[in-house]
């Protein structure tokens, strides 16, 4: 019986330094699993590119001309909501990072990150999974657990800490299908950090049912990573301060 072939990550380069763009491309096509299907080397150019290619997943830096990161990845996600984003940025800071979430960033790590680490981080993207610090992470959703229905329409000028212009929040409008209890629960313990073992640790259940609790939360809610979920579900009030208040995992 023929050995059946896994399809590639593939991945849409945003940066508008080519030689930036140049050392990327051939550090990720070293990789067996990783394809570069495309580079943009602005913010418009990126939203075309992902429009016309549909990639996986969209490595995009954020100070770029035209369309900064933040806009053409509020763009694209909102085109093209399977399509998920990391970001790379220069800022680790809570209130910057805020406006990347918010946005519909999957996560983001720094250009300081080594190659291997970069890689690391877009297959975990791909798999819908978090990029992000969880000490920052937990500061940006316990924020906008705070902010709430109350201002749930106004700009997130205060989170994005000036640095990038100020837009209203993505998905503040957004049909979604209730969550069961079982899914409210998993989300709350994704929202703490925990990785999908810890969390089918926690609640006595196999590591695979707790990815067919988030197939079904990311379907349910149109999001496609975790950092989506937790982000859309904190905006409808499915999820409060006190789910993403912190735990003593490092996860």
């Amino acid at each position: 019986m023929p050995e059946r072939r896994q399809s590639k990550i593939r991945v849409l380069l945003c940066d508008d330094h080519a030689v930036v763009r140049e050392g990327t491309r051939r550090l990720l096509e070293e990789e067996p699993d990783i394809e570069v299907v495309g580079e943009a080397s602005d913010g418009l150019e990126a939203v075309e590119m992902a429009r016309g290619l549909s990639p996986d997943v969209v490595a995009m830096d954020i100070s770029m001309p035209r369309m900064n990161g933040i806009e053409a990845t509020r763009q694209i996600k909102s085109e093209n909501p399977s399509i998920k984003v990391l970001a790379l940025t220069a800022y680790d800071d809570f209130a910057y990072v805020a406006g990347l979430l918010e946005s519909g960033a999957s996560g983001y790590i720094l250009k300081s990150a080594r190659g291997d680490q970069l890689v690391t981080a877009i297959r975990a993207t791909a798999g819908g999974d978090s990029v992000l610090d969880q000490n920052v992470a937990r500061e940006v959703f316990s924020r906008l657990a705070r902010r709430g229905a109350a201002d749930e329409a106004s700009p997130a000028s205060d989170l994005q800490g000036g640095k990038e212009p100020a837009k209203p929040p993505v998905s503040q409008k957004v049909e979604w299908e209730a969550l069961t209890a079982k899914e409210t629960e998993v989300l709350k313990l994704a929202a703490k950090g925990l990785s999908n073992k810890q969390i089918a640790s926690d609640m006595g259940v196999s590591p695979r049912t707790v990815q067919t609790h988030l197939a079904s939360i990311f379907s349910k809610l149109g999001v496609a990573s975790r950092t989506e979920a937790v982000v859309t579900a904190l905006k409808l009030g499915i999820l409060c301060e006190d789910d993403v208040g912190g735990s003593s995992s490092d996860s």
